[in-house]
């Protein structure tokens, strides 16, 4: 079930109506229901992969609590190769067949072992993420094991977050659903605003973005360079718009019920250099890489070399997190290449700001800042959506010559294209630098409020787009 459906609007009114209509002691039930109801909408049969990785780290969570010695640590390693057993499988088996043929191939040997025509779940490397976080906090002494099955299947299913994060952390989210969540006015609307304010980005900008980008990077051999970098654009705001735009709506959707999510986007356009850009960006995974996987490889407390080194290999194995395609390791790499060769010429770029005087003209400094670290994210993105690496270094080929004539076949479709980005960007704009100023969705005035709400509603109607598209990160 997408959000982006009239399913989901019918599916949200029921629910939260019957979660605010039932005693207290019953709405988890209800939701862990619901949650599978919203999962097997998609293919029924995978609520059962779910089910596998639930079971296994239930117990392993409540072995882990009680057990002392070697066999702790065992316990955990067991775990956590049952949910990356499950990611191999279903998400990389064939990524490692394919490139283990072609060397066969290349040796002269043909490969025995067959390729597997299976369907990736939905979400597969969010949730198992989010229960990978559980065993780990429980290992760490930093959660109690939860006795109450259905309550932690609620945490890995809750279905606001399910299928597209954020990647929640079992302290902020357990502990939830054991809260009882008053209906109280002042939250519920400030949840169906950001609610609004994600349909929004996706129906009216991520997707009517999507319509250029697909027809340019799917065919690149018949784009001009000008298009190209036109789509490289495009793209870098429809992923925005597309995963944020989930995000609000999931957020928005669990505020609601009074459940509070953590932040996943903050912003991250506005971002002066790459780390501060991936600490904006997809926040939720960001520190799960950061707490689970490069704090455990030593962090930034080994010597340098080590240091640059686990910085690269995060990032790279984000990259593979995101897909099984060089495409997105490659991805990976660049923004791990990105951050080292940033912490190797860390002095040389204070030293140019020194001698130019750039450091007196504070604002100026920040705005070339903010357009080069833009700059390259988009170059980076150029390899995460092209559909193979051939194509990626045929767009940047083309996009060196920055040869026009610019195409496109629907005038009307560029002017709400950028009708769109500009709204997200006066909003970003607003929200970064002028938060105390006038607002329009906040507006005191009743009827200013309610007049913006009834605009945004009507423009969804009119200029989205209502092609059923899911929500890009759905594919991971």
């Amino acid at each position: 079930m997408l959000f982006n459906s009239i399913e989901f609007v019918f599916f949200f009114i029921i629910v939260t109506s019957l979660f605010f209509i039932l005693p207290h002691k019953y709405r988890w039930f209800l939701l862990l229901v619901s949650s599978c109801y919203f999962y097997m909408a998609f293919v029924p049969i995978y609520i059962l992969i779910l089910g596998f990785t639930i079971v296994i780290d239930y117990f392993a969570g409540i072995y882990l609590e009680k057990t002392q010695g070697p066999n702790r640590k065992l316990l955990l390693i067991m775990s956590l190769i049952a949910n990356i057993g499950v990611l191999a499988v279903f998400k990389y088996y064939n990524f490692f067949n394919d490139n283990l043929t072609s060397l066969l191939y290349g040796a002269g040997y043909k490969n025995p072992i067959p390729y597997l025509s299976i369907l990736l779940p939905i979400g597969l490397s969010f949730h198992t993420f989010q229960a990978m976080s559980y065993t780990i906090e429980v290992y760490r002494n930093h959660q109690k094991a939860e006795k109450n099955f259905g309550i932690y299947s609620l945490y890995v299913m809750f279905y606001p977050q399910l299928v597209a994060g954020p990647i929640e952390r079992p302290q902020n989210l357990l502990h939830q659903f054991y809260e009882k969540h008053e209906f109280d006015y002042t939250r519920i609307t400030e949840g169906l605003k950001l609610m609004l304010w994600g349909f929004f980005k996706k129906l009216v900008i991520a997707d009517r973005l999507a319509i250029y980008v697909n027809s340019a990077y799917n065919y690149p051999e018949q784009q001009t360079g000008l298009t190209l970098i036109m789509a490289t654009i495009f793209f870098a705001i429809q992923i925005y718009c597309d995963f944020s735009g989930y995000s609000d709506i999931a957020i928005g959707t669990a505020r609601v019920m009074g459940f509070k999510l953590m932040t996943n986007f903050n912003r991250p356009y506005f971002s002066r250099n790459i780390s501060e850009f991936w600490k904006r960006w997809h926040i939720s995974l960001s520190t799960w890489f950061k707490d689970y996987l490069y704090i455990s490889l030593g962090g930034n407390k080994v010597s340098i070399p080590r240091w640059y080194f686990n910085l690269f290999f995060v990032f790279l194995v984000s990259g593979f997190w995101h897909g099984a395609n060089w495409t997105f390791i490659i991805w990976g790499a660049i923004n791990g290449f990105y951050l080292v060769f940033a912490l190797l010429t860390d002095k040389l770029s204070t030293r140019i700001v020194d001698i130019t005087g750039l450091d007196r003209h504070k604002k100026l400094l920040s705005f070339f800042n903010i357009i080069i670290t833009f700059l390259l994210a988009c170059f980076a993105w150029i390899f995460f959506r092209a559909n193979s690496v051939k194509d990626a270094i045929l767009i940047i080929k083309k996009m060196a010559t920055f040869k026009g004539p610019l195409h496109y076949e629907n005038p009307s479709m560029l002017i709400f294209s950028f009708f769109g980005i500009s709204v997200l960007f006066f909003y970003e704009l607003k929200h970064e630098y002028y938060r105390n100023s006038f607002s329009l969705m906040n507006n005191p005035n009743w009827l200013v409020r309610n007049m913006t709400y009834a605009v945004m509603i009507i423009l969804i109607l009119l200029i989205g787009v209502f092609d059923g598209g899911q929500f890009i990160y759905f594919q991971f």
